[in-house]
């Protein structure tokens, strides 16, 4: 399984009720349409909430990177199934899709990658942070420290900080907790290359679910705080705060072919 992570910025002039707004209601659907011809296996949108947790967060980090307004979030279940895009009918579907980007999403300023997943806690959890639940989705997308190569980042992310949260999630009261890990493909210099994305992918991200109530006592609870406290620590080895954010969110499921 491959995945797209497209972290988006909004059009000026736009606001983010309004961004969503369209995304939801008029490109979703577009991509629904259009999934078949693109072989895409599952496709959620993780929605910004405008939250006190998002400063909190990026405080405890010593400042970070502005959140985005939401992530398109897509699933294929091969490599080779990237070569929907090449065909005759893939093209005019994905144009058809770019051309609706261009109304709503700053595609400059909006980076996207393609990544695989490293499941950690609870990875066969099914878990979706829908509208009306309890349940937040946080996302953490990260860069390293320019001492490092993405290479060396990424096996300490996924050999160290992995395993040392894992040990702390019940102190988090983390509900499910994936590593995506950003790769490159065939196809991820055209598709950034047709949005004249100026932004550099991240190294990948970091998604964890929790019940919104249990963030909120991050700093209230002894054992959460120093479950954070260890985790930040530690993400300070490998992370360039500075060039690197985090928020919540809550996701819409479009197409889902588990």
């Amino acid at each position: 399984m491959i995945r797209i992570e497209f972290a988006l910025r909004r059009k000026e002039g736009m606001s983010r009720e309004e961004f969503q707004d369209y995304w939801q209601n008029t490109h979703g659907p577009l991509v629904s349409r259009h999934s078949t011809t693109l072989k895409i296996h599952r496709y959620i949108q993780l929605h910004t909430l405008d939250d006190p947790i998002n400063d909190g967060l990026a405080e405890a980090r010593g400042g970070m990177e502005p959140i985005y307004d939401g992530v398109a979030e897509l699933w294929w279940k091969s490599v080779d199934d990237l070569n929907a895009f090449t065909t005759e009918e893939g093209a005019i579907a994905a144009q058809e899709l770019l051309d609706d980007e261009k109304q709503f999403i700053d595609l400059p300023n909006s980076p996207l990658w393609f990544a695989y997943e490293y499941p950690q806690v609870n990875p066969t959890e099914y878990m979706v942070a829908t509208q009306h639940s309890p349940l937040v989705k946080l996302f953490f997308c990260l860069r390293q420290p320019k001492t490092q190569s993405i290479e060396e980042c990424q096996h300490y992310w996924r050999t160290n900080h992995g395993p040392l949260i894992r040990g702390v999630s019940t102190g988090f009261r983390m509900q499910r907790y994936l590593q995506v890990h950003h790769c490159e493909t065939t196809i991820s210099k055209a598709l950034t290359e047709a949005r004249g994305t100026v932004i550099e992918p991240y190294v990948g991200h970091a998604e964890a679910w929790f019940n919104r109530a249990d963030l909120m006592m991050l700093g209230d609870v002894p054992e959460a705080t120093e479950a954070m406290q260890i985790a930040i620590e530690d993400e300070k080895k490998f992370i360039d705060f500075k060039r690197s954010a985090m928020w919540i969110g809550k996701e819409r499921v479009f197409i889902d072919r588990r």
